[in-house]
C-alpha cells in the first residue's frame, strides 16, 4: 500500500546565486501553475539564526506555492551549495484584505511545542497589527548540496507573516520587531529567523 503524503501550501526561499542553477529554477517557477507570486528578495538573517545558515546569502527567490511535494522535487532537481527553505504552512492563523501591495514576509520560530492557547495569542497579538496580511504556522524542510554543521532544532514551530505597507523595508523591519516584542511581553517566545525584502514582483 503506497504511503500517503501529505502537502501543504507555503512559501519557499531559494538563493538567487545569478548562474546556470538559479535561473533555470526562475525560469521553471515562472511558467508554473504550482507557483502563485513569484518575487525577487533581499534576505536578512537574525543573529539567532545565523549560526545554523552560515552559507546564507543575500538575493532569494521568493514563491508561494500551492503543492509543497511538487516544491520538493523541483529543489532536488535544482540543489545549490547554498540553504534553499521551505515553510509548509499547516494552520493559517489568519488571511485579510490591507491597503498596499505585500513588500515584506517576516519568519519567526517558536521555542517550544505548539501550546494551542500560546498560538491562540499569538494569533491575537498578530491581528491587532493593521499592516498584516496574513500569518501562518507550520515547519521548515530545508535543501543545500553541503550538510550543515549544526542542525536548527526549531524547524517545527515556524511562524510566517506577510506585510503590505508602502513605507521602506527599513520602516516595516521595525514594526515587525515591535509586533515580535509584543509577543515576546507576553511571555511567549517568538524569535526572529529571516526578514525578506520584496524588491520586484515576478510573477
Amino acid at each position: 500500500m503506497s504511503e500517503l503524503v501529505l502537502t501543504y501550501s507555503g512559501y519557499v526561499c531559494a538563493p538567487y546565486l545569478h548562474d546556470h542553477t538559479s535561473v533555470e529554477l526562475k525560469e521553471s517557477w515562472m511558467h508554473s501553475k504550482n507557483i502563485e507570486k513569484l518575487f525577487f528578495v533581499t534576505g536578512t538573517f537574525s543573529t539567532e539564526s545565523k549560526p545554523y545558515f552560515s552559507d546564507s546569502t543575500n538575493h532569494y527567490l521568493l514563491a508561494k506555492f500551492k503543492d509543497s511535494e511538487q516544491i520538493s522535487k523541483d529543489l532536488t532537481i535544482h540543489n545549490q551549495e547554498k540553504t534553499s527553505f521551505v515553510f509548509n504552512v499547516k494552520d493559517d492563523l489568519f488571511q485579510r484584505e490591507v491597503e498596499g501591495d505585500t513588500n515584506f514576509i517576516s519568519v519567526y520560530y517558536l521555542e517550544y511545542g505548539d501550546d494551542g492557547e500560546d498560538l491562540h495569542e499569538i494569533a491575537n497579538i498578530l491581528l491587532k497589527r493593521d499592516k498584516i496580511e496574513t500569518a501562518g504556522l507550520g515547519n521548515m524542510n530545508t535543501f543545500c548540496t553541503n550538510n550543515p554543521k549544526f542542525t536548527f532544532p526549531y524547524s517545527e514551530n515556524i511562524v510566517v507573516i506577510e506585510v503590505a505597507s508602502e513605507k521602506s523595508h527599513q520602516s516595516v523591519k521595525k514594526y515587525c520587531d515591535q509586533t515580535r516584542r509584543d509577543v515576546n511581553r507576553k511571555g511567549l517566545t517568538m524569535t526572529n529567523l529571516m526578514s525578506l525584502s520584496i524588491l520586484d514582483q515576478l510573477k
